[in-house]
């Protein structure tokens, strides 16, 4: 065997049995690579966790399909070894075949305690390092510093300098890279065994990505006072210079060794690190160090331009990829957009281009990578949430382990992750104590409201909404519905929207309740601005700032922070700018008539559409009911008007299908 994954998809041949019923209680069927394989092989796949929900999809979707004649073998994965076996219906219990597969068996030898705490995707490198090194039987500690090792490349005993770990925390930091919080003691355990790093805030830094970035951007001013000031003059380098520090730790942090300096352009042209301004900034001028110093703001505009475009250009992703790169992409990607329409000065006409030109790789790129990928990240797991349906059941993890917390979650309609950005600097103009923990998740296609943002509140895919799909009204329903399976009341579930604008008084009266535990807020403000903008997604840009400067949503966030929320903040879908292809001639015969895309109830009706539109895409109902069949505008075009320009949404470009999600704090609570 090539790979664990083969060892698992070895056992699905189609054809053998019409239902398989698999014991997976460590997840490994919801990997990607294995998600896909199964579906190549022409298995559909469904978990089971609520029973009545299942039995609709069972029942609606694949008794009608046999009773059709048609052949589709069905896998019904069980998560949980508690599964109640009573609930499924009697031929299930009665299925062909039944599986069972564990991390025990693919590592005999490993603690299987830390190797359950590992993102799938790791599981590559620790079955391969298996391989190679056929360790014996392993403690936990043991199998800690080998899963360190073979795994991320960390080897604990190797860090003795400095830039030691600051290469270790960048390499792994910069990535997303996801570690256990028991690997990450483990190596604090073991760098806290000498006194070397007694100064530092290993607990933080390590674990913590924003805060590790935090720890960098408070001494890259020092480090450029050690640069341009003759050492007899940098007083401050010894610490003798109160700095302000909020973050303990050695003041001057060797930026310039060469294992350390092939990150700095990436991390203030990604946005992680800040450009400062600096008195001697014409001395430093023509040094390595100029992409973080604060110059003319035209000119670090461009220079940040040009070099996204050319980070962006060399780390598209492949139709292999993972969704993790496609993730990390769109927030580089979303960086440049922002950028771009962050100054009434437009950028230059060559640059102009680059940036369209890419885009059109990208597009055709992400495409690709949708139809081979998109139906395996459904059923991820939610922690970390890759789709926006898996949000609930990742805010369920703060409900359950402290009865005390409350949690709300602002979903701003419409929202791209470029215009989250331009909101966020604006925010941290008023509240400069406000600090973010920034991912990105996948919204539903089609990205309109009442498939992407219904699924986000219900926690299922819209496969289990059929009859409210083609609108917003039972989204309260659902999310209250989602939060008593959990074992909530209805008291302690909050759900408002029409949000966005005017006074707060209603919301605080509803979140001050004793009883409420999690609320889910929605702001329509941008979406309404979008549908009424006719100057383009510059236009677009320049409101969302003008609106998040009448400082609603920071106080908003000031509101839920001080009654003691946990506040998370995304979005249904984010939009695009796009131009009329023309509009269907097809009277009634359309579910939804979208700017971007279409919906029919037959193929055969969609297929009469798209011979006017060969190049519009037929995407299957991928999570959704059988009879919601979308019919998406092809590239940056729109069912429109030809030649029209508007912004909007329901299509597959990124700015569309990735969207924020944010965790919000403020600095005190780091």
């Amino acid at each position: 065997m090539n790979n664990w994954r083969d060892l698992i998809l070895s056992e699905f041949t189609p054809g053998v049995a019409r239902l398989t019923l698999v014991a997976d209680p460590d997840g490994l069927l919801l990997e990607e690579g294995v998600l896909e394989g199964i579906r190549e092989r022409g298995f559909e796949l469904i978990p089971f966790e609520d029973h009545i929900a299942f039995r609709y999809v069972y029942e609606s979707r694949f008794r009608s399909r046999w009773d059709r004649g048609e052949k589709t073998d069905l896998v019904v994965l069980l998560r949980s070894p508690s599964s109640n076996l009573n609930t499924l219906p009697y031929d299930l219990l009665q299925a062909g075949r039944k599986l069972s597969f564990s991390l025990s068996d693919l590592f005999p030898n490993l603690s299987y305690s830390v190797v359950a705490e590992l993102d799938r995707a790791d599981l590559d490198a620790l079955f391969n390092a298996q391989l190679m090194y056929a360790p014996e039987q392993l403690g936990e500690n043991a199998t800690k510093d080998f899963v360190l090792r073979h795994v991320f490349g960390i080897a604990p005993e190797l860090i003795k300098e400095p830039k030691d770990l600051l290469c270790v925390l960048l390499r792994r930091h910069y990535r997303g890279q996801r570690i256990p919080s028991i690997l990450d003691e483990r190596l604090i355990q073991v760098l806290r065994q000498t006194d070397l790093f007694e100064k530092w805030p290993l607990e933080t830094i390590i674990p913590d990505a924003q805060a590790f970035f935090a720890f960098l951007q408070e001494r890259w001013p020092v480090f450029l006072d050690s640069l341009a000031k003759p050492k007899k003059d940098c007083a401050l380098c010894d610490g003798q210079t109160d700095y302000g520090l909020e973050i303990q730790g050695p003041p001057l942090l060797p930026f310039d060794h060469p294992d350390i300096r092939v990150y700095i352009d990436n991390l203030f042209l990604e946005g992680l690190l800040q450009p400062v301004s600096h008195e001697l900034s014409e001395t430093l001028s023509n040094d390595w160090v100029v992409i973080g110093i604060s110059t003319d703001k035209q000119t670090d505009r461009r220079r940040r331009v040009e070099g996204l475009l050319k980070t962006l250009n060399s780390i598209i992703p492949k139709e292999e990829s993972r969704h993790d790169d496609w993730l990390h992409f769109a927030k580089i990607w979303a960086e440049l957009i922002a950028l771009a329409f962050e100054s009434d000065t437009m950028l230059s006409e060559e640059m102009c281009q680059k940036i369209k030109s890419l885009q059109s790789q990208v597009d055709s790129a992400l495409v690709s990578w949708l139809k081979k990928r998109y139906g395996g990240l459904i059923n991820l797991p939610p922690i970390p949430p890759v789709m926006l349906h898996h949000i609930p059941r990742f805010l369920t993890r703060y409900i359950d382990e402290n009865k005390n917390h409350k949690v709300a979650l602002i979903v701003v309609d419409g929202l791209s992750l470029d215009q989250w950005i331009a909101i966020r600097k604006e925010i941290i103009k008023q509240k400069p104590s406000y600090c973010f923990q920034e991912n990105a998740v996948f919204a539903w296609i089609p990205t309109i409201t009442s498939v992407s943002r219904q699924a986000l509140f219900a926690g299922k895919p819209p496969i289990y909404f059929p009859n409210s799909i083609h609108n917003t009204d039972k989204e309260a329903v659902l999310w209250t519905q989602f939060w008593r399976e959990q074992g909530l009341t209805q008291k302690e579930v909050v759900y408002i929207k029409g949000l966005g604008e005017g006074n707060l008084d209603r919301l605080k009266e509803m979140i001050s309740r004793p009883r409420t535990r999690i609320a889910g807020l929605v702001i329509d403000k941008v979406d309404k601005i979008m549908h009424g903008m006719e100057l383009g997604i510059a236009g677009m840009h320049n409101q969302v700032r003008q609106w998040a400067r009448e400082a609603y949503l920071s106080n908003l966030m000031d509101l839920l922070l001080d009654n003691g929320f946990i506040v998370f903040l995304t979005s249904d879908h984010g939009n695009i700018e796009a131009i009329g292809c023309g509009r269907p001639a097809e009277g009634s015969v359309a579910d939804m008539r979208g700017e971007r895309v279409r919906i029919y109830s037959d193929s055969i009706l969609r297929g009469q559409v798209k011979k006017r539109f060969p190049e519009a895409l037929e995407w299957a109902p991928v999570g959704l009911p059988d009879d919601y069949l979308p019919l998406i505008a092809p590239d940056r075009l729109a069912f429109v008007r030809e030649g029209k320009r508007l912004v909007g949404h329901g299509g597959i470009s990124l700015e569309e299908l990735v969207v924020p999600f944010v965790k919000i704090k403020k600095r005190r609570d780091r």
